[in-house]
């Protein structure tokens, strides 16, 4: 092999500080890089593994790998271990490590064995990388595509409720046509208030009025004989932050009363009322002539949930319950969530 000093001079200082190099890539990774004993006893700890799980180099090394390792996951790392020295390497799987301060870390971990000069396994290095925000897009990204589906397939459902309305009192096709026109640009006009985060422009600026959002959900529906009430108490402004999970809700309750409930037969009416004071504020959904009432359990689907989340995002509640001819939904939130 070519002496040191008879190298170019680039590749000779390269030559001299490959630990310091290597020391430095380490160091810099923005991964969490460590070593260990077969034994399992920490000999190296870099800088992302201090800001990953909370203890200084000083802090970890000559501790066991177990400070790190939840209890319910000990016999995985007894695993690692025995594959270690056995010579494998053990590919990235994700798993659970846990922080100093006791909280539960997702990360993605690979494993690979150290050996001395003459071959034999003198313990491993480990690379931790930290997948917690990878994880919540990914549940970010399958919830809106959920979202989409649901809304896509009630859609579906508004539309051919909403041609069964118009033709229920249409005495002509023009008549048909006109009706069913007039309701579609309804529900336009709901989008529009209720999406103000859409492609077509910014974000709403100020507050909605809650009798104006409530008036524009239930516009589509309404025969104009009193179908569909709506009283509120005084008024009451929805802020921007407030007004995609209001309008969720309102238009679930929508869509279901007009698939299955008040919207969906002639004879069916709705009243929604809003009670406030100055620190929360109560909405009262009627529906009346629905037929009678389920019988045992009530599956809850992906639009309860939706329900559900929507109400904790206005710090409230929401509940439902059904009677023979009716059904009751409240939603109780905070007033200062409503004008957030």
């Amino acid at each position: 092999m070519t002496p040191a000093d008879e190298l170019p001079p680039s590749r000779a200082v390269q030559r001299l500080n490959e630990g310091a190099w290597l020391a430095a890539i380490v160091d810099s990774s923005d991964d969490a890089i460590l070593s260990i004993t077969l034994e399992g006893v920490i000999l190296s700890w870099n800088a992302a593994a201090e800001r990953l799980f909370g203890y200084t180099a000083q802090d970890a090394i000559g501790q066991h790998i177990t400070i790190l390792v939840p209890k319910d996951r000990l016999g995985e790392e007894r695993g690692i271990l025995a594959q270690l020295s056995g010579g494998q390497l053990v590919h990235h799987f994700e798993t659970v490590r846990r922080h100093r301060d006791g909280s539960l870390l997702d990360v993605s971990l690979t494993v690979s064995p150290v050996r001395d000069e003459s071959g034999a396994i003198m313990g491993a290095s480990k690379i931790a990388r930290d997948i917690r925000v990878a994880q919540h897009h990914a549940e970010q990204q399958a919830l809106l595509l959920r979202e989409m589906n649901h809304r896509v397939k009630n859609l579906f459902a508004m539309i051919s409720g909403l041609l069964a309305l118009s033709a229920r009192d249409a005495e002509s096709v023009e008549a048909l046509a006109q009706s069913f026109m007039a309701r579609i640009g309804a529900l336009d006009r709901v989008h529009r208030l209720t999406m103000p985060d859409g492609l077509e422009g910014p974000p709403a600026e100020g507050e909605v009025d809650l009798a104006g959002l409530l008036a524009t959900v239930v516009a589509p529906y309404d025969d104009g004989r009193g179908k569909c009430v709506v009283h509120v108490q005084e008024d009451i402004g929805v802020g921007p932050r407030a007004l995609p999970m209001l309008a969720l809700i309102v238009h679930e309750l929508a869509t279901n009363a007009a698939k299955y409930g008040a919207l969906a037969g002639a004879q069916g009416s709705l009243r929604i009322s809003v009670t406030a004071d100055q620190d929360a504020v109560l909405l009262r959904w009627e529906e009346f002539g629905c037929g009678p009432a389920p019988t045992g359990p009530i599956e809850e689907g992906f639009g309860s949930q939706l329900l559900q989340t929507a109400a904790r995002g206005l710090g409230g509640q929401f509940t439902r319950s059904w009677s023979d001819g009716g059904l009751t939904a409240t939603l109780s939130a905070l007033r200062s969530r409503f004008s957030a």
